[in-house]
């Protein structure tokens, strides 16, 4: 029984004195003895941090946390010590094997398969991660949310790769009782991993609002022209009505106007109205098609002020020689023609 105590102690003092002989990541050419097989492994979870709710048409960071809720399951043992120096070796390695939970060099690449989310980044790396442990500083993805995207949630696929530690084998010369603390001579560990993937959902929502779109557009300009008027309906296609709601334009050369806002009033879901703008043209605009910026001003459900996303109205502009020179020399060649009658008549009076 004392010699067993003995043996058991003095096993527990060589492992003491090897823990710092070998912690590197990169294995010892494959040898030694196998004592034990440890069964588990890591297993990580994956968690948004802070909100998990945006807005369409916004390009956003997501934070995401990873933590290892990996462990030991169990074991067996394959080889049982026979001697003081099997001993130590056999606590050296169960010591190491306790370390097969941990990740590392985890790859972490967020995919998206709905098209309404676009996903910007590339991939994130995390050295290693412990059984337990949370990553210190949240992994960061930047998304793109389609312009008209739903309100709703959408499931987005966090694709985990690491390497991890499958065995352990020791070896050691022998074991050295001379000093008041016995150590393992020409100790080595050798490491065999293996390779993991896991596959986390994450889910993040497009919130509730109102969206809308142009579903028609008329207005045929010629250059030069005066308070010409164009049309353009809008559709709520968002989730939320709308109050008190303006359409506005972004006027440019070869535009101008006192009249580029439109009232729309309230406007529901699914819900269209057509409003009118008048617009001046410059005379040495040139003729072709432009696109006028328009947004909608308007009250949400909430009651706080929003403006839309910019929305464009297609407009032709016609040469002025197709709509003004005509009717310009008519009318020249009617004034001409009436003040030559008159001078006539008052010839003959005379």
């Amino acid at each position: 029984m004392r010699i067993k105590i003995a043996l058991i102690g003095l096993c527990f003092l060589a492992l003491f004195s090897v823990v710092s002989a070998q912690n590197t990541y990169i294995p010892f050419e494959l040898g030694g003895d196998n004592y034990y097989t440890m069964y588990g492994g890591p297993n990580i979870s994956a968690g948004i941090s802070g909100t998990d709710e945006f807005e369409r048409g916004d390009t956003v960071s997501l934070y995401l946390d990873l933590t290892n809720y990996g462990r030991i399951l169990g074991f067996k043992e394959d080889q049982t010590p026979q001697n003081p120096k099997e001993f130590a070796l056999a606590a050296a390695e169960l010591q190491e094997e306790y370390k097969k939970p941990t990740a590392l060099g985890i790859t972490a690449s967020l995919h998206s398969d709905n098209p309404q989310i676009d996903i910007k980044s590339a991939d994130q790396v995390v050295q290693s991660l412990k059984s337990g442990d949370k990553t210190e500083s949240p992994l960061k993805f930047t998304i793109k949310i389609g312009e008209h995207a739903p309100a709703g949630k959408y499931p987005l696929s966090l694709n985990l790769s690491y390497d991890y530690q499958d065995n352990v084998r020791v070896q050691a010369s022998k074991l050295v009782t001379s000093t008041s603390s016995p150590t393992l001579a020409n100790y080595q560990v050798s490491y065999i991993y293996q390779k993991a993937n896991q596959t986390v959902p994450i889910v993040i929502t497009v919130k509730k609002q109102a969206d809308f779109v142009i579903t028609n557009a008329t207005g045929a300009l010629f250059a030069g022209t005066k308070k010409a008027q164009i049309e353009a309906t809008y559709k709520n296609i968002g989730e939320d009505a709308v109050k008190d709601a303006i359409a506005r334009l972004s006027i440019f050369k070869p535009f101008s106007s006192t009249d580029d806002q439109a009232f729309i009033g309230t406007l529901a879901p699914v819900e269209e109205k057509t409003v009118v703008f008048r617009l001046d043209v410059d005379s040495d605009a040139t003729p072709k098609e432009y696109g006028i910026n328009s947004e909608i001003k308007y009250t949400d459900v909430n009651g706080d002020s929003v403006i839309s996303e910019s929305m464009k109205i297609p407009v032709v502009v016609e040469a002025a020689s197709a709509s003004l020179l005509m009717p310009a020399i008519v009318i020249l060649i009617i004034v001409v023609a009436m003040a030559g009658y008159l001078y006539r008549r008052k010839q003959k009076k005379t």
